[in-house]
């Protein structure tokens, strides 16, 4: 038996829209009132410390709740492909430990994209073996706050594409 082992939680969605305006719609998470915008009943904070959003080296802030606890959070971007990838970790070392990495992925596909969050966990046989309830609970609660924040992507990425089209359509008249 390892000592640790990997737990890998992802959601997917697909949105009807195109890679580069899910990029557009993390480039604008930029502040509190953006990142409460996202998931209004989890998200309370966010700031970016170092660089540009979403570019690699940047660092990131953001306080979060997550099976009812606020969590502060601190993230470097380690890898970005633009419209495609981003990949970002904690900024502690010791943290990167049991919190290896998180992804957005993106892929398009005939009725626009899929947006894939991925976030691995690295879990202790220790942990597995003695509070295997507290572990199933605080897994269940990130998949739910996962799958929360691709459900808003989506239906906010749709309503603006929904309205650009509206939109043309009245300018055409």
């Amino acid at each position: 038996m390892a000592f640790f082992e990997d737990v890998i939680l992802t959601d997917s969605i697909e949105i009807r829209t195109t890679p580069d305006k899910v990029f557009g719609f993390l480039a604008r998470l930029v502040d509190d009132e953006s990142y409460r915008a996202w998931h209004p009943a989890d998200h309370v904070a966010l700031r970016w410390i170092k660089g540009q959003p979403w570019e690699e080296g940047s660092v990131v802030y953001a306080q979060e709740y997550i099976h009812g606890k606020l969590h502060k959070l601190k993230f470097v971007v380690t890898k970005v492909v633009p419209n495609r990838l981003i990949e970002y970790v904690p900024t502690s070392w010791l943290l990167r430990k049991y919190f290896p990495m998180n992804t957005f992925m993106v892929a398009p596909n005939e009725q626009g994209c899929v947006f894939t969050a991925t976030s691995t966990f690295r879990v202790g046989w220790l942990v597995k073996t003695f509070a295997k309830n507290k572990l199933e609970r605080g897994i269940s609660s990130v998949k739910k706050h996962m799958k929360e924040e691709g459900e808003n992507l989506k239906r906010i990425l749709e309503a603006e594409e929904s309205s650009h089209i509206n939109s043309m359509d009245s300018d055409k008249q």
